[in-house]
């Protein structure tokens, strides 16, 4: 597949989709989603690097934001805006238009719903979180194996505090996105990425690269996988 002709989704148009989709929209990517319900605020500008201040001023919503920048960089660039969540009730028809999904998403029952929705539809997907001073990036293939739920297994009754309330730096954030593009690339070459594990720690500069393994009793990519549909209660009952 070509560069020109691959779709990208990028879930969470935040400190780590805005970079994201920067990086994919400069590396030539044809198509790129935005999905996002939120607006831009003036407290985050230092890492959601697609808005201005007057983005914050006007309330304006992220994607539509994100949009304005990519187009005034990319003129080319063809970006579908979906202006509301990944739900269960939409994630696998929204991931099925789209080769690959590039997750940074504030909350984990978006992760584990989009590590589910991309799984089930066998659509490549790249998760990345980041709080503090430390952060991840997973790249998963279209077979789902190993898959986000073989490190993390199921989404957590205590969330504890995330970014929003943890904080998170800017160059952290603007440094996993740069892997997760990265990771999403190699898989649009073909060149690899899948079952990659990336790790990065601010505060010494230590980016670590491992491959992982699938778990065997992994609900989602084991065997037998227990996990066949997606399950509303299962993302709606935790934070």
């Amino acid at each position: 597949m070509t560069r020109a002709r691959a779709r990208a989704l990028i879930v969470g148009v935040g400190g780590i989709g805005c970079p994201a989709a920067l990086a994919l929209a400069r590396a030539g990517i044809g198509t790129i989603g935005l999905c996002d319900d939120d607006e831009v605020e003036r407290a985050n500008l230092h890492r959601q690097i697609l808005f201005s201040d007057r983005d914050a001023d006007e309330r304006m919503p992220k994607v539509d934001a994100a949009a304005r920048a990519l187009r005034a960089i990319a003129p080319g660039l063809e970006l579908r805006l979906h202006r509301g969540r990944l739900l269960p009730s939409n994630a696998i028809d929204l991931v099925r238009q789209y080769d690959v999904v590039l997750e940074g998403a504030d909350n984990y029952a978006t992760k584990f719903l989009a590590a589910d929705a991309c799984a089930l539809a066998r659509v490549r997907v790249v998760h990345a979180s980041a709080v503090r001073w430390v952060a991840t990036a997973l790249a998963v293939g279209a077979t789902a194996r190993p898959c986000y739920r073989c490190l993390f297994e199921d989404v957590p009754v205590d969330a504890g505090p995330g970014c929003a309330q943890a904080g998170v730096m800017g160059p952290v954030v603007g440094v996993i996105a740069a892997v997760q593009a990265d990771l999403a690339l190699a898989m649009v070459d073909g060149v690899g990425g899948q079952a990659q594990l990336v790790t990065f720690d601010g505060r010494t500069n230590d980016l670590r690269r491992r491959t992982i393994g699938a778990r065997a009793e992994c609900a989602l990519c084991g065997y037998p996988a227990s996990i066949r549909r997606i399950e509303p209660q299962a993302y709606a009952t935790r934070a």
